[in-house]
């Protein structure tokens, strides 16, 4: 996975990598928490992940299906 942010790199809020993703916020917030997954802090709250990272994620675990 790519760590720092790039140039043109986009943040999402946790909602948004919800909808793209389809985990759950709570499963995310237990991610970063967990350091599994890279992210950024704008203040106490607000916390933020790449889109590049995301991307990753997916390419990573994507298995293409087995036909018999």
């Amino acid at each position: 996975m790519k760590l720092g942010l790039g140039e043109g790199d986009k943040l999402v809020t946790l909602k948004e990598a919800e909808a793209l993703t389809g985990r759950k916020v709570s499963t995310w917030r237990r991610d970063i928490f967990e350091k599994r997954v890279p992210c950024v802090h704008l203040g106490r709250r607000q916390v933020r992940l790449q889109l590049s990272v995301i991307e990753a994620m997916v390419r990573e675990g994507y298995r293409p299906a087995v036909t018999r």
